[in-house]
């Protein structure tokens, strides 16, 4: 799955030597021929390459509406979780500023009857 690819030419452009996988090493090397080679080669055949990339996602009128609505759900969702938050930090900020005030109260209205 995670293997290189190699890229495949339809029509050779000079002289070609196939590459050969070693399956114990993982790695591909280069078939080295000699000058004189006891193979009968014959015309390179082109081979159709394999389509390699996934088709094209096509989305019909509903699938593009319900993506839409999907997407604002989830802008909706996010956006009230942030405004739920925000809300939580303010009450707990607004309650401390009380404890605070009624503390310090507290404080001179001790200091105020010695």
């Amino acid at each position: 799955m995670l293997r290189p690819r190699i890229p495949t030419m339809p029509t050779p452009t000079g002289i070609v030597t196939p590459l050969t996988h070693h399956p114990a090493t993982g790695t591909v090397v280069q078939h080295q021929h000699a000058t004189v080679c006891a193979c009968q080669h014959t015309g390179t055949v082109p081979v159709p390459a394999a389509s390699s990339s996934a088709p094209a996602v096509r989305l019909t009128p509903t699938g593009l509406l319900v993506a839409i609505g999907g997407g604002a759900a989830i802008v909706l969702v996010v956006g009230a979780v942030l405004v739920s938050m925000l809300l939580a930090v303010a009450i707990t900020a607004a309650s401390v500023a009380v404890c605070a005030v009624v503390l310090r109260s507290l404080l001179n209205g001790n200091a105020r009857h010695r």
